[in-house]
């Protein structure tokens, strides 16, 4: 809008001072006169003062400006906790009306702008007025209206600007909130021990917090365990690890009657199961080429600690050497296999043969001992075959092969080992460094080309053996069991039925993935998670619910029911993927437990709020705003808990006024403007403060005459 300003100005001929100077000395010139009250005094004065006048040479100047108009800002908040219940209708009708109300008042501009979900860092309320007040000079600025919840995770210690700052918070004042916090929860946790959770139960909003609340304490979907805990005071919580991989814990208080919401009544922790050192005994029946590869391979890994035995001498050989020449102790038999079996994570027997180092009752105890959870693994060659075999004693209970018998059973000749195609399903084998793609080992059709070949190294000796249980995983060329992984009650039996595969340490004709084979052997055995072979998993990244069925059957991908911490429950087909897997991805937005099922097996996944901070505490409060707008002269106003909002009135108001009272809120007006033309009349050019100053003196002299 352009309006046109008249006004007074001057713009001296000379320099200030020195008519400031000329104004003393003609005070002091006529001083004496006006002192006697001489004819023509005034006269004196007035001839005086016309000059001065000319000199400052005054002006009539007319303006003519572009007036701007101000600009209020408006934030919205949209975060998770300002959506709560009816707010976010609250807030969406309250920024409508203040648009629809500052659209009539003159010379305004309002602009909106919003606070998004922050991520994990809170309401991050000031960093949304910050981007917005960079395109808003300030000179402009006519205050800032905040419409929130309250809860702002990033308020300034001092305001940006000197603009008013309201604030307008959905319901009413005094509102409580019962929430769980976890003080300390250890990230992971030894399996067979059991760790401690810190945790604590607040009522926000009540004056005085006492007494006890029930809460209730579920380990990876079992039966909750419910305990009486006091409010505001510090609980234990004792959670036994009994597995590798997660143990998901949920935390839940009972409501508080009245409280703003139960999303923070509950908290999820996601405990990770992992082994102590593993001790593996490892006995050598004799030594061979091979023997150190197994060695090698255990001792490489630090978390192992190993135990290990070679008979160099089977007892019937008797050649008079001393004792204390053969070993440095003796063979602790009874110590191993009967007093501390049960303390090994693992046994190993590679190339060994029962020549009545080990009586019946001690193999009897390591097939007991396999059958309650331990792990066996065994790696055979020719001792196998013969009356000294371990299948014919008490241990061959739980071997998953016997040998066929007579020297025929060993095949001496050679041959490349191929992954079977249960074993590309298979964790242990599936994907080695080298294999052909899946469907490589299976038989080739008659008259159609050979199936490919791994890229490894040759082997030059196995057994033929009659598989009774258990999975070959690997197999000779013509489809014989090489490798054979058997689950016997609660334990594992790993079966290795040639003793070349040190040929792949060596590098013998391109050498193989040895070192990785026998990792995941072990691993398996040990019931590492990552190794499961029928599994369930589910994880939650990113605001989504990651799932994963593992099978060695074959079949189409299975259905999948997914319950959402809520209970809402729904079902969703299965993606086939490679190795036998099935796979699912969803929105998981909820926090709290999600449990998944394929009919089968069950699992659970911890979904932590997507930003802790911002349901920390779900009142509607002013007390982290109310510094700010005091600081500014802004105010703090309730929108009620009524359908429509309680708004006050929105007022223009002059720099350096209130900006709130009762019942209304104030925009500055700064009357910001841009000068688009000026015009200068002179009020005493010198064509006619010439005559007037010598007409004024002339005047003087004749009065002085007479």
């Amino acid at each position: 809008m352009r309006q046109a300003i008249a006004g007074l100005d001057f713009a001296p001929v000379l320099p200030l001072w020195l008519l400031l100077a000329l104004g003393v000395l003609g005070l002091l010139a006529l001083a004496p006169a006006l002192w006697r009250r001489a004819r023509g005094a005034a006269w004196r004065v007035a001839a005086f003062a016309l000059l001065l006048l000319a000199l400052a040479n005054p002006r009539l100047v007319e303006e003519t400006r572009e007036t701007r108009p101000d600009i209020g800002l408006l934030v919205v908040d949209q975060t998770a906790s300002a959506r709560l219940g009816s707010r976010a209708a609250q807030i969406e009708a309250a920024r409508a009306a203040l648009e629809a109300r500052a659209a009539r008042l003159p010379e305004l501009e309002l602009r909106t702008v919003t606070a998004p979900e922050g991520g994990n860092q809170g309401t991050r309320l000031f960093a949304a007025i910050q981007r917005a007040l960079a395109d808003i000079p300030r000179a402009r600025l006519a205050g800032v209206i905040a419409l929130t919840d309250g809860q702002v995770h990033d308020v300034p210690a001092q305001p940006a600007t000197d603009a008013p700052f309201h604030v307008l918070l959905p319901g009413r004042p005094g509102e409580t909130d019962r929430r769980v916090r976890v003080i300390e929860a250890p990230g992971f946790g030894i399996v067979g021990r059991s760790v401690e959770l810190r945790v604590v139960v607040e009522d926000l909003g009540v004056a005085d917090p006492t007494g006890a609340v029930r809460l209730s304490v579920r380990r990876d979907g079992q039966a909750p365990r419910q305990q009486s805990v006091p409010i505001g005071r510090e609980h234990r919580i004792t959670v036994p690890i009994e597995r590798g991989g997660p143990t998901v814990v949920e935390i839940a208080a009972e409501p508080r009657p009245g409280e703003v919401s139960e999303l923070n009544n509950r908290q999820v922790v996601t405990i990770n199961g992992v082994r102590d050192r593993l001790r593996v005994l490892l006995i050598s029946g004799e030594p061979h080429a091979g023997e150190r590869t197994w060695r090698r391979i255990l001792k490489a890994d630090p978390n192992v600690d190993l135990v290990h035995f070679t008979i160099l001498r089977p007892p019937e050989k008797d050649d008079l050497t001393p004792l204390n020449e053969l070993a440095l102790i003796a063979f602790p038999v009874r110590e191993l296999f009967q007093q501390k079996l049960r303390d090994f994570d693992l046994i190993v027997f590679d190339r060994f043969a029962n020549r009545g180092i080990l009586p019946p009752i001690y193999l009897r105890n390591i097939a007991d001992y396999v059958r309650g959870g331990g792990a066996l693994l065994v790696n055979v060659g020719p001792e196998f075959v013969g009356p000294a075999s371990l299948a014919a004693t008490p241990l061959g209970q739980v071997l998953p092969a016997r040998p066929l018998g007579g020297s025929a059973s060993v095949v001496e000749g050679p041959f490349r080992p191929r992954v079977s195609e249960v074993g590309n399903r298979h964790p242990v084998t599936e994907g080695l460094p080298g294999a052909p793609p899946p469907g490589g080992a299976a038989a080739a059709v008659p008259g159609s080309a050979p199936p490919p070949e791994p890229a490894w190294g040759r082997w030059y000796r196995h057994l033929l053996a009659d598989q009774r249980a258990g999975m070959a995983v690997m197999e000779t060329p013509d489809r014989g069991p090489l490798l054979i992984l058997d689950r016997v009650g609660e334990g594992r039996v790993a079966m290795m039925l040639s003793d070349h595969i040190w040929l792949w340490s060596r590098g013998h004709d391109g050498g193989g993935p040895h070192q990785e084979l026998l990792r995941r052997i072990a691993h398996w055995l040990m019931k590492e998670p990552e190794l499961e072979e029928e599994d369930l998993t589910a994880r939650v990244e990113g605001g989504r619910l990651h799932v994963q069925r593992r099978s060695v059957e074959a079949g189409p991908p299975p259905e999948f029911t997914v319950t959402a911490p809520d209970g809402s429950v729904t079902r969703h087909p299965g993606v086939a993927a490679p190795g036998g897997r099935a796979v699912l991805d969803l929105p998981a937005e909820q926090p709290g437990v999600w449990q998944v099922t394929d009919g089968r097996r069950t699992a659970f996944a911890a979904a932590a709020a997507a930003n802790p901070l911002e349901i920390a505490d779900l009142r509607a409060d002013d007390a982290r705003l109310r510094p700010l707008a005091e600081a500014t002269g802004g105010g703090i106003r309730w929108l009620g808990n009524g359908a429509e909002p309680v708004l006050p009135e929105l007022r223009r108001v002059a720099v350096g006024r209130d900006a709130s009272g009762s019942g209304w809120i104030g925009l500055r007006r700064n009357n910001d403007h841009t000068v688009t033309g000026i015009a200068a009349l002179p009020l005493l050019p010198p064509w006619l403060a010439l005559p007037l100053v010598l007409g004024t003196l002339v005047l003087a002299w004749r009065r002085e005459g007479r």
